[in-house]
């Protein structure tokens, strides 16, 4: 029968501008317009609210709850990252958004690396980063669905390869459970960076890794993994005007 599973760092809205890609408008209309076109069964996003100064977090989350209202056939997850009084003014937060149930719901703390870097004028932390999760059944089997997002290093002058606790504690998770699992995020990683090698080494396949996902350099930083449960029907990298990411779309099958 199969279902659809998209993937997209949605940057809390805030849309493309190729002459200043720092000031697009905020037009969260064109994301869920965009998202519904795709009648994707589990959404994963990633940057859906805006960081605020001080580490201040809103609740309830303003554009979670836009999203809820949007999708009222869909059940969803939500959940910040730990406070950092250094937050920067970029996106943070995580959904998982699916049409079937979804329970167990669980949020894991992926450590910040020791470094500072400027910014601003300014030195600051990086904030820990995260990874959500929740389980729910696609045709009458438990399947695990996560969601993650990772510090982009190549932003901050450093690599994965010299600091890999976070992509480590994400391969320790994978490997915690016997359930089909399926895994999207924004990976954040740039070339030479060992992310996707060191999953599919785990067990999980990522359902492309060429067609780059970001507007800004042509790097792949946007995955979906399965597990070898699944045969991936097809797959495509969704250009949108919505963000300075695309979307990943992935199309899945269990194996008899």
């Amino acid at each position: 029968m199969g279902f659809r599973v998209l993937t997209f760092n949605m940057q809390f809205g805030q849309g493309w501008n190729e002459k200043d890609p720092d000031k697009g408008s905020i037009c969260l209309s064109d994301t869920i317009e965009f998202l519904q076109d795709q009648s994707a069964d589990i959404l994963l996003l990633q940057e859906v609210e805006r960081g605020q100064p001080n580490g201040l977090q809103i609740h309830p989350a303003e554009n979670y709850t836009l999203f809820q209202q949007a999708f009222p056939q869909m059940q969803s997850v939500f959940a910040y990252p730990p406070v950092n009084s250094d937050e920067l003014p970029f996106g943070i937060a995580l959904a998982i958004f699916a049409k079937t149930a979804l329970k167990n719901f669980f949020s894991e703390t992926l450590p910040a690396p020791p470094l500072q870097f400027e910014f601003g004028s300014r030195k600051v932390k990086p904030t820990p980063r995260q990874l959500i999760g929740a389980t729910t059944f696609l045709e009458e089997k438990e399947v695990r669905i996560l969601n993650t997002h990772l510090q982009a290093f190549f932003m901050i002058h450093a690599t994965s390869n010299d600091y890999p606790e976070q992509r480590n504690r994400v391969e320790k998770i994978l490997q915690q459970t016997s359930l089909p699992t399926i895994l999207g995020g924004d990976f954040n990683c740039a070339p030479g960076e060992h992310v996707v090698e060191q999953l599919q080494s785990a067990g999980f396949f990522a359902v492309q890794n060429s067609i780059p996902t970001w507007r800004r350099r042509p790097y792949v930083l946007d995955h979906i993994f399965y597990s070898a449960t699944f045969r991936k029907i097809k797959s495509a990298v969704l250009p949108t005007p919505c963000s300075d990411h695309h979307a990943v779309l992935a199309e899945f099958e269990f194996v008899s």
